[in-house]
């Protein structure tokens, strides 16, 4: 088998996406990933649901086969796990693809907090009997009544990542079984995924050992698989990318560049520091400032609360497009 150095996307230094799945083993539960993907799709297919699919949290990038070093990044999750709420509420199945661990739909409320634990929110009243605490009952069971309306209906299917080859082996199929859904499906990438990575090939089989003195890292450039998801895999769905800058000069020229170089309709583009106040959503043909006001901030509204119903916008018209080329055939 050509090694990764040989077989180089357009001379660019970037390996082509197929070979990297030529070149790496899928992860053990990628058929039971499938099996409960199809099942949802078959589902909603038959219900003529929107469905959308999104990717939430960071990716792993190993730097031992059997790994006990890797590289991480600060994401959360808690874009996607909050976008997933407001997408239920308006009337979307979500397929929600996250890190393991990372923060979820729902159950995001109660944990990753720095100043509540989960325990906090119980009260023991008695040697038998454990209660909410009163302070928190109303919320508790708004969210909870939220909760399970969505998985009684069958709308929020949760499926689990950890590392950069696990993501993007079930990005392929994910996005493949998908596309039967075709202009119905939205493609919501707001996973934080790996820029570069270490190869299997060249990756210590055990543990990278301390006394070996300084270690140097050689890491390759993850291969752009917006790409085949846009021309090949997703051809027909609605996909929302995102754009995360530390220099404002560069966030919409970036973002633009995106589009242009992908094809695909949507970036939202958003500043590192002011991520949870203000978005930019961009499209081929419009640009606009999503943005909360102080008013918002003092109410503890969330920015997806704004953004959401703006996507669920272009999708109508990304649907009512479709149709309309349909008919003038």
């Amino acid at each position: 088998m050509p090694t990764a150095d040989q077989l180089l996307d357009n001379g660019q230094g970037v390996i082509d996406p197929d070979v990297f799945f030529e070149m790496n083993t899928p992860p053990t539960n990628l058929p039971e990933f499938e099996a409960k993907l199809e099942a949802f799709v078959d589902y909603h297919q038959k219900n003529k649901t929107r469905l959308v699919f999104i990717t939430s949290g960071g990716t792993t990038v190993p730097l031992e086969n059997q790994t006990v070093r890797f590289i991480d990044n600060f994401s959360n999750g808690h874009r996607g796990a909050c976008s997933a709420e407001y997408f239920l509420e308006a009337g979307y199945a979500v397929v929600f693809m996250h890190r393991q661990f990372s923060l979820q739909p729902f159950h995001r409320h109660y944990t990753h907090n720095a100043s509540t634990g989960f325990l906090d929110y119980l009260v023991q009243k008695d040697e038998d009997t454990i209660a909410v605490n009163p302070q928190y009952t109303e919320k508790m069971k708004v969210v909870l009544s939220k909760y399970h309306n969505a998985t009684k209906n069958n709308r929020l299917l949760l499926l689990d990542f950890v590392t950069l080859s696990d993501y993007l082996f079930k990005l392929k199929s994910g996005t493949r079984i998908l596309a039967r859904l075709q202009e119905k499906a939205m493609y919501y990438l707001a996973a934080a995924v790996s820029d570069f990575f270490v190869p299997s090939q060249k990756m210590h089989e055990h543990k990278i050992q301390s006394s070996g003195g300084a270690l140097t890292l050689t890491l390759d450039q993850v291969p752009k698989f917006l790409t085949p998801l846009v021309s090949v895999w997703a051809s027909k769905g609605l996909i929302v990318s995102f754009k995360l800058e530390t220099d404002a000069n560069l966030l919409v020229p970036k973002a633009r560049q995106a589009l242009t170089r992908y094809g695909h309709q949507v970036v939202v583009a958003n500043m590192l520091n002011t991520r949870k106040q203000t978005v930019t959503v961009i499209t081929k043909s419009s640009q606009e400032v999503v943005s909360l006001t102080p008013d918002d901030l003092a109410n503890h509204v969330e920015i997806e609360d704004r953004l959401i119903p703006q996507l669920v916008h272009i999708h109508d018209g990304w649907i009512s497009s479709d149709a309309t080329k349909a008919c003038q055939q």
